[in-house]
């Protein structure tokens, strides 16, 4: 086991580039340091590390997609699945995060202007109070001809006090003080109301300025901030904690000083409920809801100078909690809205998961399609045609599978045609080895004569057959024939032609029997062994060097050219094929040959073969060739007629077999 670990690290870490092994490596190092670091120990370079730890981490990260794309997207499955998430599944879970983030802003404002709003109100009372007790003072000093400071004592005003708000305990009125948070100079109508801070705490206060016969009079109203008063903010909110902040100065510590804005400010102290907690969740949605309201607190030095200061009112609540606020106005039906809105997105949530469990089906369908035709290809690959692709449904996929069935069913025809053609190529060879057997090895040489034969096949085969028989030491049998047909049944009428002709032509050899009876006896022998439609076209001459005399019977065959000097005959004599008839009569004809005299005898292959207009090469184009090149050796001559008779056809491919002998008579 560990054997094949060890292995498999060794090849991992041969796989790897130069540039991988590098940014390993320096991950590795970054590690280092960081261990090192959390036992407070200084390693020397520990920035550039980093740096060089970021540029690894973006080569890794870019090597590691390059892997996923080759290795996981590798399977069209996984494309189609990535391809769905990335269209479907990604903008709704993005939609869904961003109505979640929007409801807990939401939810953050709200509450955090309900705690503001609360603060305000309270404020607005405390400032209301501050008017009322004013107002009650200056209209008793109005009635009374006394100063208000002698009429109204600290006992009348905390009575007054007391009156006027009884819902805002521990009160604490004064008179004439306040005045530096009216402004200069302090006029009958200025007035104070807000945040303020004074010894580390927080105060809601008010400062009223009332015109009396005896001259103006303040009244200060003053309700310190404390948990009791902390506990009647906002019911829907859960529990509230106000920061109370100063200005930061160069002795505070770097760490207890933040921003807001442009300035600087020092937590100095807070103030939070005492008997509020966050109630448990109504339902899988209502999260907890944590948020901040920013108020002002003006700040009054020993100077009289004042500044304002920001306090931080830091609370949680739950969605649920809010929403009874925030649907107060409808009442019951606020519950049936938040009902039907629920109803709604659980709808949603259906059609979505169907969405997707559909796409997965679908694409699970389209998949298992290309993954049955991808597993066809293996079976095809190592050779086995006989394997077919299931056909489940009659869709597009269903047609693809059907026609790679009908193309597998199709190769595998064409292989065995072709290797019934190839068994058959090879048996053509074969026979093709075989007829070049049966044809002269080389041209006999006798005195008085030279002699040339050429044979071009159109097949792999030929149906034409020439032979030269050495009869004794001055005679010589030459014969020429063109079987019936093509392909293999014509070479194997050609050897038994062959064979028949040379049997017959030696048995006469030393009788000298004429040329017309032994065509007679092979037409008989043909006529009696092989069937009605074959048959062969034969030229068969004897010439006797030491006489010069040509003795020829011709059955059927194309008329060989006897030429001498400008004169060409046709060498005519004889009958009909042989092998179509029994009993056919043949003559033999007599040539005395002329020394240096021509004969040229050729099969149909060499002289019909047409031109781009139709026009056949002909006797007469050959006899034209022959005479022009009558001075030359018979090499020489037929290898012109050939080449004469293909550049007549402007093509190298044959109709049909082409054979030509050239025989100088001397």
């Amino acid at each position: 086991m560990f054997g094949n670990g060890s292995s498999g690290v060794r090849s991992f870490w041969r796989g790897l580039t130069w540039l991988d092994r590098v940014a390993l490596a320096v991950a590795v190092l970054y590690t280092l340091t960081l261990l090192l670091g959390s036992f407070r120990k200084e390693v020397p370079g520990a920035g550039l590390i980093g740096f060089l730890f970021f540029l690894a981490l973006v080569y890794l990260l870019f090597r590691l997609l390059g892997w996923v794309r080759i290795r996981l997207l590798w399977s069209l499955r996984n494309r189609l699945i990535v391809a769905y998430v990335l269209i479907a599944v990604v903008p709704v879970l993005l939609l869904a995060a961003m109505a979640a983030l929007s409801a807990y802003i939401l939810y953050w404002q709200l509450g955090a202007y309900l705690v503001y709003d609360d603060f305000q109100k309270r404020i607005e009372k405390v400032a209301a109070t501050a008017d009322v007790v004013g107002a009650s003072l200056a209209t008793e000093a109005a009635l009374s001809s006394e100063r208000p400071l002698s009429i109204a004592p600290a006992t009348r005003m905390a009575a007054l006090a007391a009156r006027t708000s009884e819902d805002l305990p521990g009160l604490h009125m004064e008179l004439g003080t306040g005045q530096e948070f009216l402004g200069q100079p302090v006029l009958p109508g200025s007035h104070f109301a807000g945040l303020v801070q004074a010894g580390g705490q927080l105060w809601l206060r008010a400062v009223k300025v009332r015109s009396t016969l005896a001259g103006p009079i303040v009244v200060s109203a003053s309700l310190p901030v404390s948990p009791d008063l902390m506990d009647s903010l906002v019911p829907e909110v859960g529990p509230i904690q106000v920061a109370i902040t100063r200005l930061a100065t160069p002795e505070d510590p770097r760490g207890t000083v933040f921003s807001i804005g442009e300035r600087q400010f020092v937590r100095v102290g807070q103030v939070a409920t005492r008997g509020r907690a966050l109630p448990p969740p109504a339902n899988w949605f209502d999260y907890e809801v944590s948020g901040v309201s920013k108020l002002e607190a003006t700040l009054s030095d020993a100077a009289g100078k004042t500044t304002t200061v920001p306090v931080l009112a830091f609370f949680s609540t739950r969605p649920s909690r809010l929403n009874r606020r925030l649907f107060s106005s409808l009442g019951e039906i606020g519950g049936a809205t938040v009902t039907v809105l629920i109803a709604i997105g659980v709808v949603f949530l259906v059609i979505e998961v169907a969405a997707l469990v559909t796409g997965v089906v679908l694409t699970r369908t389209i998949t298992q399609a290309v993954a049955d035709l991808y597993r066809a290809t293996h079976y095809i690959q190592a050779g086995d045609f006989t394997h077919r692709v299931r056909v489940e449904r009659q869709d597009q996929l269903g047609v693809l599978a059907e026609s790679f069935n009908t193309m597998t069913s199709s190769i595998s025809s064409l292989i065995e045609e072709q290797r019934k053609r190839q068994r058959l190529e090879n048996e053509l060879s074969i026979a093709r080895e075989v007829q070049e057997q049966l044809f002269p090895q080389q041209v006999p040489s006798l005195p008085g004569i030279q002699l040339e034969a050429i044979c071009r096949a159109a097949r792999m085969v030929s149906g034409d057959y020439y032979d030269f028989i050495r009869l004794g030491p001055t005679r010589l049998g030459i014969a020429i024939a063109d079987i019936s047909g093509k392909g293999i049944s014509a070479a194997l009428l050609m050897a038994s032609l062959q064979a028949a002709l040379r049997s017959q032509a030696l048995f006469d050899g030393a009788s000298g029997q004429n040329t017309a009876e032994l065509v007679a006896r092979l037409n008989r022998h043909l006529y009696h062994n092989t069937s009605e439609d074959r048959y062969a076209t034969l030229f068969y001459a004897v010439y006797e060097t030491s006489t010069r005399t040509l003795r020829y019977t011709n059955a059927g065959h194309l008329p060989p050219l006897y030429i001498v000097g400008e004169e060409a005959n046709k060498l005519q004599f004889g009958g009909t094929v042989v092998g179509l008839f029994d009993d056919c009569l043949y003559e033999e004809g007599t040539i005395q040959a002329e020394p240096g005299s021509l004969l040229v005898a050729y099969s149909d292959g060499l002289i019909e073969p047409e031109n781009v207009y139709g026009e056949e090469f002909g006797t007469r184009r050959l006899l034209e060739v022959t005479l022009r090149h009558r001075g030359e050796t018979p090499r020489a001559i037929a290898n012109a007629l050939m080449v004469a008779a293909e550049e007549w056809a402007g093509s190298p491919e044959q109709a049909d077999d082409m054979t030509v002998i050239v025989a100088r008579l001397e």
